[in-house]
């Protein structure tokens, strides 16, 4: 059976999807998953840079180093890669399948339909918002690593 393979996706790959990749990249080594682990955005707008600062405290906070991620854009080839493609909400879940090659080997799907009770949900933006809405970005982000790495370890 293949390792798994996880990618999270958001708009501009520097909030949601970097702290879900941080996210999940801590509950699975603290429970000794094997798991290949990225973040991308279905826009171009962050290609390169850094997660945004107040995406990188609330991290760090928890206990997650965040800083080092760099933005990149989603393309065909992740849906080769990646066994688990989990986007953020609706519309860039719409985005994403504009992107999917025949050959996939995935099919994105929002990230909250992990979380019993969530599914369907959208991880809110919390780009335009204060420091609360990045908590509550965390909150969301991490509940659902938890739930993928119970899943993952089956």
């Amino acid at each position: 059976m293949r390792e798994p393979a996880v990618l999270f996706v958001c708009l501009g790959n520097i909030c949601r999807s970097p702290m879900a990749e941080g996210a999940f990249r801590a509950a699975a080594e603290a429970a000794g998953l094997r798991v290949t682990i990225d973040s991308a955005g279905t826009a171009g707008y962050h290609i390169g840079e850094a997660p945004d600062p107040r995406a990188q405290e609330t991290a760090r906070r928890n206990g997650v180093e965040i800083g080092h991620l760099r933005g990149r854009q989603l393309v065909e080839e992740d849906f080769r890669r990646f066994t688990h493609v989990l986007v953020m909400d609706h519309s860039n879940l719409a985005n994403a399948r504009a992107v999917v090659p025949a050959d996939a080997i995935s099919a994105p799907q929002l990230l909250l339909d992990w979380v019993p009770g969530r599914e369907g949900a959208a991880v809110a933006d919390p780009y335009y918002g204060g420091e609360e809405h990045f908590e509550d970005t965390w909150s969301d982000v991490t509940r659902a690593a938890q739930a993928l790495v119970q899943a993952l370890q089956g």
